[in-house]
């Protein structure tokens, strides 16, 4: 007799989750973020707070190896309690740090996307990053994803890793595991949960944007 089994990851395999930052600052028009490295540096709200614990208290059961962050605070901000309750350290990872949005950096570009600006159509229509003045070239975007990823993949074979990253981020490691158009993942809310298996060359989609945890987190 041969039943379904649920699925196990090969030996090797990292398992990735990935966490999109909590909510940040609201960004006032002409006030733009602090720049960190060129990319808008807003801290946590106070919802984006409540986030991260509750992003910690789904995942403080899970045998979690290793944490990362990007280098922007938002990250760093959302990963603490879940470190702490870990009894682990934070550690870097560039790579994964929020595509670079060039003319549109320091918070510009939530206001160009909620005003429906042409080129905030023409980067939808198109599912482009560098159409926006300045910005990121889509390919070296991707590429700086696939390396960061592979780069933790051959650092913890076997093991579980937690990265807390971008949206941006995140839709491209799901478009380069699946195949799919570029932005076809865009749109992780803030606080999600989504999951990689990273075995060799083969990046298994396994869940994207899962919030179960942040029910009536308001």
């Amino acid at each position: 007799m041969f039943r379904q089994r649920r699925f196990e990851p090969p030996p090797d395999a990292m398992e990735l989750v990935l966490v999109r930052h909590g909510e940040s600052e609201a960004y006032l028009d002409g006030n733009p973020f602090e720049l960190a490295g060129g990319h808008g540096d807003p801290p946590l709200s106070e919802q984006g707070i409540a986030q991260a614990r509750r992003v910690a208290g789904r995942l403080r059961g899970e045998s979690i190896d290793a944490i990362y962050v990007t280098t922007l605070r938002r990250t760093v901000q959302t990963a603490a309690p879940l470190a702490e309750q870990l009894g682990l350290g934070l550690l870097l990872e560039p790579g994964l740090r929020e595509v670079h949005l060039g003319d549109w950096e320091g918070g510009l570009f939530r206001k160009m996307v909620a005003g429906n600006h042409p080129i905030a159509q023409r980067m939808f229509a198109e599912e482009r990053w560098d159409v926006i003045p300045g910005a990121e070239p889509s390919a070296a975007f991707a590429c700086r994803v696939r390396d960061a990823i592979e780069r933790l993949a051959a650092r913890h074979p076997g093991q579980r890793v937690a990265a807390f990253t971008h949206g941006g981020v995140i839709g491209q490691a799901l478009s380069l595991a699946s195949g799919s158009r570029p932005f076809a993942f865009i749109g992780a809310d803030n606080g999600s949960i989504s999951r990689l298996v990273i075995t060799g060359d083969r990046w298994i989609v396994r869940c994207f944007n899962d919030t179960a945890h942040l029910d009536g987190a308001g």
